[in-house]
């Protein structure tokens, strides 16, 4: 069999495959894989350097299918290149518990870089991956020792394309000149609605051009020849990330369905897959047929990626003998050991630190700790002055310093969520990013699948509430507190002092399965005096009796963030009245809701009826622990800060004036 016939025989085996999966599924996108099947056989078997008996080796490439509704084509390639994904479960597509659902998954199937399907996603991710290897490649790498030199492979299509997140996206690697990206672009005309024509009839090329991509085209997806030619020339290109227009056929092979709509979401059916399989020269009659020349070929990449990983090991190796501290604290990093030096270095906030807003002590903090974590990364969406997310001595992250630890991200919130995620993907890198808290609904999509992927990325949120004033209700978030909680699996901090917020960043680079949340105030906060009060460790219980003066409360104040002041000043009060209370400061209740049920009880007890909470937002969720709140469920206005908490009722006044109210 000649090279050109084994080929042909992969990428039909590869089409066969897909096609099969969604058939018996009865749901599934056999359009896509179809179409870019030769594309992705040459990326798989002729440059992507990847070791499927060890899918996390440190310097492996990374591909990224962004397109996840063609997973199928990303399954196919994992199980014949020898992944741990068996044959049984390809068969198994889109079923309960199978390592093949309808979008690849990070962490559920080995193999799988980042989890995809929400479209321009996984594009962004690649760049962010990128990103992180270009800090690696600088901070890490010696003269003759390119330990760190992958590229970033990915598949990208017209739906990417149109999401506004890859443009974002796209201008900053642009910007960042990352050579290291290289995109192909399943150029097919088709979209869920018909043509393209319909809605994007712009000048991709051009476009990416005027971003700083370097652009080629290939006009037969179907070229093997042409395509690896492409390739070889964009790794040529360091300077510019590239892409690729690759002409490619929806439902390639599908005599009726073949450039229509109709191949993109549905299965082909039985009778045009038969008819498909004789135009690929196929057995009819055959389901999930592998030709034993074909997984041959593509099970070489076993004992291809062993070798390749041996000859790396031998080359860190020899790097961490003349360069052992480099080496050692890369290694680390990987696995996770960041040390004790950084928790050691958080500072305990005194009264001489005075009043602080608690974005202002988020500073002091990183500014405390960075030193000792080589590989957390910052940023922020053109809002670093007011973010505090800038450490003095940071060097910017740029095209000729990709060392610097500091990325300006330009007013681009979507793409830096996104990019987050590509950078936490990528193990041991710490991300951190900041923006107003009202933007976070820039972010939701990359937030959401931080949450689903399990990743850590941690968001500096500030402006939290009201109390940023004269901007007014445009910029005052009221609903994003209680629409962040909403999100399964992430960690929501909202701190009421400096202090807490010391305790808030140890938590946040402690968690290491999803992203956490820091809501901070733009205004000033009084410390809490923790001789009289609660030590501020506590934050990690995420609700916590701050004070109590009778072991039997009638009634519990809740408070969170800014708005904890107002309901200690009518503990205070009411303590002197001799009214028996307890105070509770909640920073976050999903670290309360990973207590024990005793613990919980213990804060809240049953035989408590009248539990007040104090928070500047919607009061939605509330109820699940208290029996009235004083909230805000209405947009705020512009005026000073001060005017406003009066205005809204927050206020010690009327915290006591509610509290008693309630015990009449």
């Amino acid at each position: 069999m000649s090279s050109n016939q084994l080929d042909q025989l992969c990428i039909n085996t590869i089409r066969t495959l897909s096609i099969d999966g969604v058939q018996k599924a009865k749901s599934g996108h056999p359009g896509m894989p179809m179409g870019a099947a030769s594309m992705a056989y040459v990326i798989w078997t002729k440059f992507l350097k990847h070791n499927p008996s060890n899918p996390q080796w440190m310097n492996r490439d990374r591909f990224v299918l962004s397109g996840g509704h063609g997973s199928m084509l990303l399954y196919s390639l994992l199980h014949l290149t020898g992944y741990d994904l068996s044959f049984d479960e390809l068969q198994k597509f889109r079923q309960l518990g199978s390592k093949t659902p309808g979008h690849p998954e990070f962490g559920h199937t080995a193999g799988v870089e980042t989890t995809t399907g929400p479209l321009g996603q996984g594009f962004s991710n690649g760049i962010g991956m990128a990103m992180a290897q270009r800090y690696l490649a600088a901070t890490f790498n010696r003269p003759d020792f390119p330990v760190i030199d992958y590229f970033v492979y990915a598949i990208c299509g017209d739906g990417d394309l149109m999401e506004g997140v890859s443009s974002e996206a796209a201008s900053l690697a642009g910007h960042l000149k990352l050579g290291n990206v290289i995109y192909l672009y399943d150029d097919n005309n088709i979209s869920i609605d018909g043509s393209t024509a319909l809605s994007f009839t712009e000048d991709v090329g051009a476009r990416f051009e005027a971003y700083g991509w370097h652009v080629q085209t290939v006009h037969d997806g179907n070229d093997v020849e042409k395509v690896e030619k492409a390739i070889r020339h964009a790794q040529q290109v360091t300077d510019k990330p590239s892409l690729i227009k690759v002409k490619t056929h929806i439902g390639f092979g599908s005599p009726n369905k073949q450039d229509t709509h109709d191949a993109h979401g549905s299965p082909l059916g039985d009778d045009e897959i038969r008819l498909t399989k004789k135009n690929y020269g196929w057995d009819e009659n055959k389901i999930f047929f592998i030709p034993e020349e074909a997984l041959k070929h593509f099970r070489q990449a076993v004992e291809n990626g062993k070798k390749q990983e041996e000859e790396w090991n031998t080359r860190f190796s020899a790097y961490s003998k003349a360069h052992a501290e480099p080496a050692a604290t890369l290694l680390n990093s990987v696995k996770g050991n960041y040390g004790e030096a950084w928790k050691n270095a958080l500072p305990v906030f005194t009264a001489e630190n005075g009043t602080l807003a608690t974005r202002e002590a988020s500073g002091k903090v990183l500014a405390a700790i960075a030193p000792h974590l080589p590989t957390m990364i910052g940023g922020s969406a053109d809002l670093t002055p007011s973010n505090n997310t800038f450490v003095k001595g940071m060097e910017n992250y740029q095209p000729l310093n990709y060392g610097g630890r500091y990325i300006r991200y330009g007013v681009r919130e979507h793409a830096m969520g996104s990019l987050m995620n590509g950078i936490a993907l990528t193990a041991g890198m710490i991300p951190y990013g900041g923006t107003f808290l009202i933007f976070s609904e820039y972010m939701r999509p990359p937030i959401r699948l931080a949450a689903l992927m399990g990743i850590r990325p941690i968001y500096v949120f500030t402006h939290d509430s009201i109390g940023l004033g004269e901007d007014g209700p445009t910029h005052q978030p009221v609903e994003q507190l209680a629409s962040l909680r909403t999100i399964p699996n992430i960690t929501v901090i909202r701190p009421a002092d400096a202090n807490e917020t010391a305790q808030a960043w140890k938590l946040a680079i402690e968690r290491t399965n999803g992203p956490v949340a820091l809501a901070l105030t733009r205004q000033k906060l009084p410390l809490i005096d923790r001789s009289k009060y609660a030590p501020a460790e506590m934050t990690a219980k995420g609700a916590y009796i701050l004070a109590e003066n009778s072991p039997a409360p009638a009634i519990i104040l809740i408070g969170t963030g800014s708005e904890l002041q107002y309901a200690l000043g009518a503990y205070e009060q009411m303590t002197n009245e001799g009214i028996k209370t307890r105070i509770v400061s909640m920073p976050s209740w999903e670290l309360f809701e990973r207590q024990s049920k005793e613990y919980r009880d213990s804060v809240f007890p049953h035989s408590v009826k009248n539990r007040l909470a104090v928070e500047a937002g919607v009061e939605l969720g509330w109820h699940k622990y208290a029996s009235e709140t004083i909230t805000i469920n209405m947009f705020g206005q512009s005026a000073p800060y001060e005017d406003l908490y009066k205005h809204f009722g927050f206020t010690i006044d009327n915290v006591l004036a509610r509290a008693k109210a309630m015990l009449k």
